[in-house]
C-alpha cells in the first residue's frame, strides 16, 4: 500500500487536534449527518416552502447566532480562507492596523504579513513585540484605515515585561472613529475550558458580546467539528463578504455543512459534550481513568511482546495542539515500550506499518502511546497489531 495513501489512523501522541493526523475526530451525529448527505440528493441550496433556490449561506447562521450572540454567520474552507475574505472584502487596497506582537506565523508558512499582502490590504504594525498601547493604535488611524484587528497568538506566549491592549478597548476605539475590529480568533473555543484547567482563553460569544464586528475562527480545533473557516458578527459586514466574487471560490460543501451543523447542535447542551464530542471528552477525562485505561493496555501488550520490550506506565503530559491553547499540557499516563532489542525508531515505524497506522511519540530511548487520544475502542486494534509488530521486527523486514 503507498505510504502518500489516506488511511485511518490510530492516535497514541497524546496532541489531541493533531494536524497531520486530522485534526479533530467528529462526533458521530457529524458522521452520520455526512452519510445521510451522501447517500441520496440533498437541499443544499434550495428553499422547501418555496421550492426557489436558497441559499447554503443559511444553513448554519441560524444556529451560529443562537449560539454566540451575533447577528450573522458565514463558513468557507479554513481559518486561513476567512482572513484572507476577510481582508479582501473590507479593506482590498486600504490599511489594516495591528500589533507587531500578532504577527504570527502558524503551520505551513502561513504568515499574517503575507496574507495581507495577497489580500490587497496594506499592513500597518503598531507597538512592539512585546508591548503595545492604546496610543499606538490611535496614532496610526488615517483616512485609509479600513479595519482594526486583534489575532489570537494561537501557538505561541509572550511571557515576562508584556502589555497588550483589551478587546473591548479596541471597540470602543473602533466606536469613536467608526472603524470595524476584526478579531481572528483562531481555536474557536465556544465554551469556558477552565473547568478542565485549560486558563480562562476568551471563547467567542465572549468576542461576539464584546462588540466586535466580525470574529473568525477554525471549525476543526477546539470546535472539534471538520474543517471550516467560521465567521460571525454584525450583518452588515457579513453581508459584504457573502457578496464579494472571492466568496465562491472559498465556499464548503453539503459534508462540510451536514457534519458542522450536528457538530454545532452539541453546544446546545455543553454538559453532555464530554459524552458525545470527542475532542471535549480527551480534553475532560480524569487522570484515574486515564491511568486505567493505561494499565489495561499494558497488560495486553505485554502478553504480545514477552521479554523483548519492558513496558511501562508511566506519568506524562499531554496537549492541544492545532495551534490552540499554545504551552497548555494536560496530565496523562503513557504505556512507555523499552527494548534492548529494538530501537525505539524500529518501533515507531512498525506500529505505522499496520493497518490502521499506529502512532506514538519517541522520548529518549522510549517510544510512547499515550491513552489520552487513543480513542476506547482502540485498545483491542493495538493489541491485535503488536503480533504483527512483533512478527515483523523479529524478522527484520519492514
Amino acid at each position: 500500500m503507498p505510504s502518500t495513501l489516506l488511511k485511518s489512523a490510530v492516535n497514541g501522541t497524546g496532541v489531541i487536534l493533531h494536524t497531520g493526523l486530522g485534526r479533530a475526530v467528529l462526533p458521530q451525529v457529524a458522521r452520520d449527518a455526512v452519510m445521510a448527505m451522501t447517500d441520496r440528493y440533498c437541499t443544499l441550496e434550495l428553499d422547501i416552502t418555496s421550492g426557489k433556490r436558497g441559499s447554503r449561506h443559511d444553513l448554519v447562521t441560524e444556529l451560529l447566532c443562537e449560539l454566540t450572540g451575533a447577528q450573522s454567520a458565514l463558513v468557507v474552507n479554513n481559518n486561513a480562507a476567512a482572513v484572507m475574505l476577510i481582508l479582501h472584502a473590507l479593506a482590498r487596497d486600504k490599511e489594516v492596523i495591528i500589533s507587531r506582537g500578532q504577527l504570527v506565523e502558524i503551520g505551513g508558512s502561513f504568515r499574517m504579513p503575507d496574507v495581507m499582502a495577497q489580500s490587497g490590504a496594506k499592513l500597518v504594525s503598531v507597538g512592539t513585540t512585546n508591548r503595545t498601547e492604546l496610543v499606538d493604535y490611535e496614532a496610526a488611524i488615517t483616512d485609509r484605515t479600513a479595519i482594526i484587528m486583534e489575532v489570537h497568538r494561537s501557538n505561541f506566549e509572550i511571557v515576562g515585561e508584556e502589555a497588550s491592549v483589551m478587546l473591548e478597548d479596541l471597540v470602543d476605539l473602533g466606536t469613536k472613529t467608526g472603524i470595524p475590529v476584526v478579531y481572528d480568533h483562531g481555536s474557536g473555543a465556544m465554551t469556558d475550558l477552565s473547568q478542565y484547567g485549560l486558563g480562562t482563553d476568551r471563547t467567542v460569544p465572549e468576542s461576539v458580546s464584546a462588540g466586535v464586528q466580525v470574529t473568525c475562527f477554525s471549525g476543526d480545533k477546539l470546535l472539534g467539528g471538520p474543517q471550516a473557516g467560521i465567521l460571525v458578527g454584525q450583518k452588515e459586514w457579513l453581508d459584504r463578504m457573502k457578496s464579494d466574487p472571492m466568496m465562491r471560490a472559498l465556499r464548503v460543501d453539503k459534508m462540510i455543512f451536514a457534519a458542522l451543523h450536528a457538530t454545532l447542535e452539541l453546544f446546545l447542551d455543553p454538559e453532555k459534550l464530554p459524552a458525545l464530542h470527542p475532542v471535549t471528552r480527551m480534553i475532560s477525562e480524569s487522570t484515574s481513568s486515564l491511568e486505567h485505561r493505561a494499565h489495561i493496555l499494558a497488560d495486553r501488550l505485554r502478553l504480545q511482546f514477552a521479554h523483548r520490550c519492558g513496558i511501562h506506565v508511566n506519568e506524562a503530559t499531554s496537549e492541544i495542539g492545532g495551534g490552540a491553547l499554545p504551552v497548555r499540557q494536560l496530565p496523562t499516563f503513557v504505556v512507555a515500550f523499552t527494548s534492548e532489542v529494538w530501537s525505539n525508531h524500529a518501533l515507531a515505524k512498525a506500529f505505522r506499518l499496520q493497518q490502521p497506522a499506529i502512532f506514538g511519540r519517541l522520548v529518549k530511548d522510549q517510544f510512547w502511546l499515550d491513552v489520552r487520544t487513543i480513542m476506547p475502542g482502540d485498545i483491542p486494534v493495538i493489541e491485535h497489531a503488536a503480533q504483527a509488530v512483533v512478527t515483523q521486527l523479529d524478522s527484520g523486514t519492514e
